[in-house]
């Protein structure tokens, strides 16, 4: 598969992004590709298109499949394995919050519940214990509030994101929408209004 200019520049910039995220920049890469291919492709043209290893291609599509980012698809009249992503990046992306919610923020809600009934917590001190729960509070909060976010459909979600925006400019006295900013005249933060 031939791919231009800006393909490339995507692909190399996911890769980058993805090792930042810490997943490995092939397997960042891959992805990239088939979402942007819009259609499946067989490992070997994924190989051949990002310049890597047929056995890189395949441990990344496997670590790819483990996340429910790809799936395994056939082609009539081809008996190679293709695979294939969503092309919807709403699609994706709770995908991936779903799956960091599972595997990072809901393991670490559940030690720091284990260490907050531990009767040791207050060993180290009860500033540290403080801390704890602190996190856990955080923790369980996103958690709730992903798990909402995962429920809206993609209109509500984008609606909801967009008005979250205008609620965080409205509070700290921006303009929204190109309007005058909130309360007619800027305030610093923390000043009392005028009465």
């Amino acid at each position: 598969m031939q791919l231009s200019e800006t393909s490339q520049r995507f692909i190399l910039h996911w890769g980058e992004m993805g090792a930042r995220w810490g997943v490995n920049r092939t397997v960042a890469q891959i992805h990239a590709l088939l979402y942007l291919a819009g259609i499946p492709l067989p490992a070997d043209e994924i190989a051949d298109t990002l310049g890597v290893a047929r056995s890189n291609v395949s441990n990344s599509i496997r670590e790819l499949q483990a996340w429910n980012l790809v799936k395994l698809v056939h082609v009539q009249g081809d008996r190679r394995d293709h695979f294939e992503t969503s092309t919807d990046i709403w699609d994706l992306a709770r995908t991936i919050v779903r799956e960091r919610k599972e595997r990072e923020i809901e393991p670490t809600i559940g030690l720091l519940r284990d260490l907050l009934a531990s009767p040791e917590l207050t060993v180290d001190g009860v500033e540290r214990a403080a801390r704890i729960r602190e996190m856990q509070v955080m923790l369980e909060s996103l958690s709730a509030w992903s798990e909402e976010m995962l429920r809206l459909d993609k209109d509500t979600l984008t609606k909801v994101l967009k008005l979250g925006a205008r609620i965080q400019k409205l509070i700290r006295g921006q303009p929204v929408d190109g309007g005058p900013p909130a309360g007619g005249k800027k305030r610093a933060v923390g000043a009392v209004p005028e009465s």
